[in-house]
């Protein structure tokens, strides 16, 4: 560290960089952005220049080399997130990485050992767990509130939302899949986080896709990307699944980018013996019973503001690093997470339940 502030290198300074990562870390008095790295050079020096960073690079290698970083942002394509979170683990560097975590469970695996080995802290993109009502749904099931929670849904459904359409988002050799790795990452992990993070045993899904030659679109998420004419599709534009848990807790899931449907929506809803929650678009409403009646609670929770859940996440990274503050995610949650994702598609391929 040099004068107490935490000196990071940018790798990937696309769309998901700019729009969620930049201004946090700009915002952040004990950060300073010492170098950009993207592959299109041009676009690293724009972003390196507004960040006021002195050094540009179109290979990470180079970056990683310098003793002037003590932690990396990692905002590549999903492909690359392990390569590049192992190397700049093994070059002694913290890593914070975008979701998901990696394309498939080994490669999450190498990252938690790489990790390990090195002493380094190893954080992944989990920033849903910081929204207000996922605070407050954790702090309510962790004091007994919800009784015994033994099943729940969780999904985001889009009616037309395809990001990047022809580009790395839809290349399944860059992405790793479609809604399911895009934004399964986030909802799974959210609701086996406030579930208390039960062990999977097996796992059965189906995908779809029905809508790569559609070109309509309605949600802002479709910006996301760069979109390609005539590049590649394929994969799933659609799954749903189900996992089964220890003790027989199970978990329903369902993500599409499109699907003939009312509303895009978000959501997390989980059942108790005590009482249920649902989690929607950021909105938490749990359902009790008090003095013999059924009973709707709807907390008031603390104002949005202009902190971004995005930016909580990234803040709480640094504070880990310069703080010692204790991590919210660790690197084995990753590893389980992208295991239930491989599994999902490797159900829908055979048609069968994978058991763990």
């Amino acid at each position: 560290m040099n004068n107490n502030k935490l000196r990071i290198g940018i790798i990937g300074a696309g769309n998901i960089f700019q729009k969620q990562h930049l201004k946090p870390l700009m915002k952040h008095k004990e950060v300073e952005i010492v170098a950009v790295c993207d592959v299109n050079e041009e676009r690293a020096a724009q972003i390196a220049a507004e960040a006021m960073a002195p050094h540009v690079y179109t290979d990470y290698r180079e970056l990683l080399a310098r003793d002037d970083i003590d932690a990396v942002d990692i905002c590549t394509a999903n492909l690359y997130h392990s390569e590049v979170s192992i190397q700049a683990l093994r070059a002694g560097k913290h890593v914070f990485c975008e979701k998901p975590d990696a394309v498939n469970p080994e490669e999450a695996y190498k990252m938690k050992k790489a990790a390990e080995d090195s002493g380094k802290l190893l954080m992944v993109m989990r920033n849903n767990r910081f929204l207000p009502a996922s605070q407050y749904l954790k702090n309510y099931i962790d004091s007994g509130l919800m009784g015994e929670i033994y099943t729940g849904r969780c999904g985001w459904i889009r009616r037309r939302g395809i990001p990047g359409k022809g580009g790395w988002f839809t290349t399944k050799e860059l992405s790793g899949g479609g809604p399911l790795i895009d934004l399964g990452v986030h909802f799974i992990d959210l609701a086996v986080w406030l579930m208390g993070q039960p062990k999977p045993v097996a796992v059965s899904g189906a995908t779809y896709t029905k809508f790569a030659n559609n070109e309509l679109s309605d949600s802002v998420h479709s910006q996301f990307g760069e979109r390609q004419q005539d590049g590649t599709f394929d994969v799933e534009d659609l799954a749903i699944g189900f996992i089964r848990f220890e003790n027989n807790v199970t978990l329903q899931l369902e993500f599409s980018w499109a699907s003939n449907i009312g509303e895009e929506m978000n959501f997390v809803e989980l059942r108790g013996t005590k009482s249920g929650a649902l989690l929607k678009k950021g909105e938490l409403s749990i359902f009790s019973e008090t003095a013999g009646q059924l009973t709707d609670i709807h907390p008031v929770l603390p104002a949005k503001g202009n902190v971004s859940p995005h930016e909580k996440n990234i803040h709480h990274f640094v504070e880990c690093v310069l703080h010692g503050a204790e991590p919210i995610f660790s690197p084995q949650q990753g590893v389980d997470l992208i295991t239930i994702l491989a599994a999902v598609y490797r159900s829908a391929e055979t048609g069968r339940e994978v058991v763990l």
